[in-house]
Parts: C-alpha cells; structure tokens; sequence
C-alpha cells in the first residue's frame, strides 16, 4: 500500500481527527454559503442550529438514528415557532416557559435518547429568544434553525454509513484501557509498606477507577444493544459482544479479594511474592492498555511473552513459601486462590483474539444477552413519568429547580429591560446541574471561560476586521468548543463566546455585546447558584442513606445470585450479569457521592471519615463476593451449601435488617476458621468458599455498624435543616 494511501488509512481510525473534520465541515457551510449567498445574516440561526444538533446527537443504528433526527426537527422547530409567536405577551410567555422546561426535563425519564432530544429543544428556545429580532417573517428564523441541525444531521448520518461500528469500537477501546487503570490501581494493594492511611487512599482510589469504569461499561452496553437490534450477523458487531464479555469477566476476577490486603502486607512484608504478584497485576493492566491500542487502530493483539515467565516464578515461590510451614495456611490457600485468579485473566487475554472464541455458540445464547432497558409501550411510559412525579426524584426536583430559574432570570429581564439579557437564560440553563458540587464547578469554570472569550473576542474584532477571517475564527471557535465541551469546559466556554461576538458582529454589534454578555454570565451564574442552594437544594448528603441502602441491597442480591449457582451450577446468563452490573452501578454511585460531600457546605465534617471508611468496607464486601463469582461452579458438600445460605441469611439481615448477628453466626465464623486451619487441598474449591465467606463475615459487623451510624446521622441533619 503506498505511503499517503496508509496514513489515509490510519486518519480514519483517528476518531478525534474525523470528529473535528465533521465539526469543520458543518460549520464551513454555516458560514461561507450565506456569505456566497450574500444573505451573511442567515449564519446566525443556521450555526446555532448545528450547536443545538451537536448537542443533541445521538449515537444509534440507522433506522433509529432517522427516527431521533426527525423528532429533533420537529421539537427544534416547534419549540422556535411557540418563541415567536408567545414572545409579545409576557404573561403567556413566562407560564410557557415553566410549563415546557417542567415538561421538556421530565420527558428525560424515557430514557437517555429523549432526555438528551429534550436538552437541545431548551437550548433552540433560548436561542430563539436572542434572534427573535432578527427576522420579520416568523418562519424565517425557525426554518433556518432546522436547516443548520439537518445540515449536522446530515454529515453525521454520512459518517455514521461510512464507518457504522467506529462508535462500538471506541468504546470498546476505552473499556480497556480503564480495564488496565482499574488493574493499576488494583496492585497498589500490594504495597508491602502500606500504612493505614495509604490503604485506604488505595481503596478510594480503586473504588473511583471502579465508578469510572463501570460508567464506560454502561455505554458500551447501550451502543452494543442498539447494534444488536439491527444486527443481521455482522461480524465485527459480534466480536464487539464476545470483547465486552471478556471485559466484564476480567473485571469480575480483577475486583476479587481473596485476602485481607492490609493484614497480608504486614505477614509478607519481607517476602518476594507481594512484589510478585504487584508486578503481574501491573503487566496485565499494560496488557489491557495494549489491547485498547489494538482495537484502537484495528491491529492484531500481541500477548506478552513475559507472562510465561512471571507466573512460573510466582508458582515456584508459592510452592517454597508451602513446603517452609512458616505461614500460616489460610493466608498460603488463599494465595493460591488469588494465582489461579490471575491466571483466568491471563487466559482471557491471552485467547481473546482467537476465532473460536470470537464465534458465539448458539446453545450458549442465554449467555450472549443484553438487558434491554428500552421503552415498551404506552404503559411502559406512563410507569416511568409517574415514578419522577415526587419531590424524591432528583429528576422533578431539577425540573422544578431549573424552570423556576429560568421564571425569576425571565421576570428580571422583564423589569430591568437589561441588554442582551436572554443570555441570563442561556448562562443559568448551562450552568444549572442537578446537584451543588456540579453546579458550583461549571459557576467558577463558566465565568473564567466567557473573560477568555470576551478579552481574545475583542482582539479578534479588533485585528481581524474582515468578514472572511472572522468566519474562518467562527468555524474554529465552533470545531473546538466541540472538541473540548467534555474535557475542558472552561476553554469550551472561550470559544463558545469568541463565536458569539462573531456572530454578533454580523449584525453590526459585536463590540457593544461583549461587556453585556459579560454581565449576562455573571447574573445567569448568580441565579444558577441561587437556584441550585435554597429551591429545593439537592445536597447530596440527604441521599446517602437511601444510596447505602440501595447499594447494600443490590450487594445482597449478587452474592443471592452466586450461592443459588453454587447449588445448581455455573451460569453466565442475562440474569446474573445483570445482579453483578447493579451491584457495581451502586457501589460506583457510593463512591461518586461520597467523594462529593466535602465540598458541600451543609455537610458535617465529623462524618466525613466515617463516610470514607464506609466506602472502602463496601467496596471491600463487593470484592469479596467479586472473588466468590469468579469461582463459581456446582458443588456437592451439602455441609458447604448449608453454610453458604446460613451465611447468606445472616448477611442479608444484618444489611438490610439491621439485625446484631448472633451467637450461631459467631459459631459458624469459629467453624469456618477451624477449617480452614486444616491443610487439606483435595477439594480447593470448597477451600476457597470458606475463605471468602470467613472475609465476609469479619467485616459484616463492623459495615453494618457503619451504615447505621451513617443514616441516623444524615436523617437526624435532614431532619435539622427541614425544620429551619
């Protein structure tokens, strides 16, 4: 192949580079076709329009992605239609403007793809709002509007047909690589001089690369399913199915503790197999690095020879560690466990790559299903409205938050006649996030970002006088606001707002908008602040026992799973992954919020470290029965399933019950223990049940004392602060 012809090939894989080209190409059109059709005006609503359909695209197959485009159209189009037309009357104004945001955020119940849909109809009302004045026909502005977003549409849809499974692959891309953070991470356990303080920093963090890790699952999920529909046995959609399972059974085995890390960096310290064992959990997290590479650039897998070599030593030094008696053999059987555990993952990555395991099984079809989480009828949608109809709803509470925002910036635009002032709308509809430590941020970066824009905007105008340069600036400004929205909200703010003043500019006020767009910012910021700490503030705090409690449930309802497979066999069908994917959502959002509360102002700091140590015990627990799921097989001891659902039963009704585990329960740990004690490797599987369940049964007392301790604590200040 020649040369040009190969780096052609390789700016295709590149997803940033053909996202930006995109970006570029939309907004080229925006700007020199009215130019060329001297009607420069026109640029105005048309690139709005494309920002308002960037904001809205939705990844889907094609038949859906139609459907989404249509019903954008139609939503861009009415919600500029009802603008124009309400705009003269006020008080008709002001009650559609509550009712429709109320609506428009509620409408986000139906699921991802309607919320996101929902999002840009308020973006296209505000913008109708700022070019209202713009055209004498009331069509005008409307018609342009959905003309910019079917011209975004267009390109997207183009780019989707030309590399339909780029989406699929990207994710799959980054599953692996933060599969590798979270293994990263996972070794740090290993430190053999761990404090407690590093412990439980090593904790924390591997709880957050867990929470960042099962996010990037659940949109893998979701474009996979979408795939999956349409599927007419593509390949590469397929192969994408059997990679994703792979991820999530290494990420299984990877969560799994088969010991008490800090206890063993202690008996271990001045022995070589923490080090060992450090060292392959680091060259596995490089492996899956180099995995998401491949995938990246649709390369061959190249397996890491050094494996071979690593896990013989590691074997070795296991066996002299056993024949010198000097450890105890719980700590040595556990060891064990944790190295065939190793070596499951090794074989995952190791045989990903191979047809046979690529081609699915149909006999084996239960086990290649996706949770559909997609709307199923009419009742299907009056179910999911009616459960964010309540104050409990974050949802609700953000749409009544957001719309009564929106209401008090809309009546102070009224009474004060401010210039520009519909950028107040805009700024506080950007800013408002449903929770206070995302609103406060976006407040700080939102501000800086628009005295950016405004100071190199005025430059722009200023050196660049002429109508060509300043489009060419609004074809960049519009291509990296994209690129950096995500990553770098506050650079995405500056060139949000360089493009604004351009625009302006083409209607002769470019200068004059600049200071008014300054004071806009502040005051949407103000009242976004305002609305986010006293309507109905959503301190995330107030949520954490009723979070706890969730997530302990869904904890319980795993570890349910993997002892009724103990009793009937292995299964890796829909219904225990989707257990395993509920109990690692929930603990994702104990670390999130977690994380959150030291920077909300009505939190008690006493608790923080309570909350803290809460997070790494639960996270520890998940990976306790991470370890059990992991090994799972049938067994036949009946003495051995009586103690899994002995244990199970105490388990669930001190979690979720709050019941003081008894004398018999305290038996059963001594039982265990004794057992363990034994040196009897003939039946290893039952070995490492012991060992999990003794884990278990250690910290059971000690996490259930703490989530006690944290909801009466968070319900006696919810119960304070509802009584000021």
């Amino acid at each position: 192949m020649k040369p040009w012809l190969t780096r052609l090939k390789q700016a295709t894989y590149n997803t940033t580079f053909m996202y930006n080209l995109r970006m570029i190409i939309a907004f080229s059109g925006t700007a020199f076709v009215p130019y060329l059709l001297d009607y420069q005006l026109a640029t105005i609503p048309l690139t709005l329009g494309v920002v308002a359909a960037g904001l809205s695209d939705i990844d889907d197959r094609f038949s859906v992605r139609i459907m989404n485009l249509i019903y954008t159209y139609l939503g861009f189009f009415v919600t500029a239609v009802s603008v124009h037309f309400l705009f003269p009357y006020p008080v008709l104004f002001a009650i559609g403007l509550i009712v429709s945001c109320i609506g428009w955020i509620l409408l986000g119940s139906l699921g991802r793809r309607y919320a996101i849909i929902s999002y840009g109809c308020l973006v296209v009302s505000v913008y109708s709002m700022l070019g209202v004045h713009l055209f004498e026909e009331w069509y005008m502005q409307p018609m342009l509007l959905v003309i910019g977003a079917a011209w975004y549409g267009l390109l997207s849809t183009i780019s989707f047909l030309l590399f339909p499974v780029r989406v699929v692959q990207d994710k799959l891309s980054q599953c692996y690589s933060s599969l590798g953070d979270f293994l990263f991470a996972k070794s740090n356990l290993f430190d053999v001089d761990m404090t407690r303080e590093s412990y439980q920093q090593s904790m924390i963090d591997l709880s957050m690369e867990n929470g960042r890790l099962v996010g990037i699952f659940n949109e893998m999920k979701t474009a996979l399913l979408t795939r999956l529909k349409g599927d007419r046995g593509q390949k590469d959609t397929r192969r994408s199915l059997h990679y994703y399972f792979v991820a999530q059974d290494i990420h299984e085995r990877a969560d799994s503790a088969h010991i008490d890390y800090q206890k063993l960096a202690k008996i271990f310290q001045h022995s070589d197999i923490l080090f060992r064992f450090q060292r392959i959990l680091s060259i596995q997290g490089k492996a899956c690095k180099d995995l998401s590479e491949s995938i990246l650039h649709r390369s061959t897998y190249q397996h890491n020879k050094r494996f071979k070599h690593a896990f013989e030593n590691l074997r070795l030094s296991l066996e002299k560690l056993q024949q010198e008696q000097q450890y105890d053999q719980i700590w040595i059987n556990a060891l064990f466990s944790l190295y065939q555990n190793l070596k499951a993952i090794d074989a995952q990555l190791r045989n990903v790559e191979t047809e046979r395991h690529i081609k699915l099984d149909k006999s084996k079809h239960i086990e290649n299903q996706l949770k559909d989480d997609d709307l199923k009828g009419w009742d299907d949608i009056v179910i999911r409205v009616k459960q964010h109809l309540t104050p409990e709803s974050v949802l609700f509470r953000h749409a009544i938050r957001l719309s009564l925002v929106l209401f008090i910036g809309y009546v102070f635009i009224q009474l004060t006649d401010i210039q520009y002032g519909y950028w107040i709308l805009l700024t506080a509809l950007f800013v408002s996030q449903p929770n206070f430590n995302a609103t406060k941020r976006r407040l700080y970066l939102r501000i800086i970002g628009t005295l950016i824009g405004i100071s190199i905007g005025y430059a722009v105008l200023y050196f660049i006088p002429s109508i060509e340069g300043q489009l060419l600036l609004l074809i960049l400004s519009g291509a990296l606001f994209f690129e950096l929205r995500s990553k770098q909200y506050a650079q995405a703010t500056a060139f949000m707002t360089i493009l604004a003043m351009i625009n302006f500019n083409l209607d002769g006020l470019g200068f004059a908008a600049a200071l008014p767009r300054l004071i806009d910012t502040l005051i949407g910021c103000g009242l976004a602040w305002f609305g986010v700490s006293f309507i109905w503030p959503d301190w995330q705090f107030r949520r954490l026992p009723r979070t706890i409690k969730r997530a302990l449930t869904a904890q319980c309802d795993y570890l349910t799973e993997v002892v009724q497979q103990y009793q009937h066999g292995r299964n890796n069908g829909l219904q225990y992954r989707v257990v395993r994917r509920a109990a690692n959502n929930t603990d994702a959002e104990v670390a999130s919020l977690i994380s959150t509360l030291a920077t909300e102002p009505d939190f008690d700091p006493a608790q923080k470290n309570q909350a803290f140590e809460f997070l790494c015990l639960h996270h520890t627990f998940l990976s306790y029965i991470s370890a059990l799921g992991a090994h799972r097989q049938q067994i036949q001891d009946p003495e051995i399933l009586a103690l899994l659902h002995q244990a199970l039963d105490d388990i669930r009704g001190s979690l979720l019950h709050d019941e003081t585990p008894d004398l018999t329960a305290q038996n059963m740990l001594q039982t265990i223990r004794q057992r363990l004690s034994q040196n009897n490797q003939a039946d290893q599987h039952s070995l490492i049940i012991l060992q999990q369940l003794s884990l278990m049964l250690s910290i059971l007392a000690q996490l259930s004392t703490l989530k006690q301790s944290l909801s009466h604590e968070h319900d006696t200040q919810a119960s304070e602060l509802g009584s000021i």
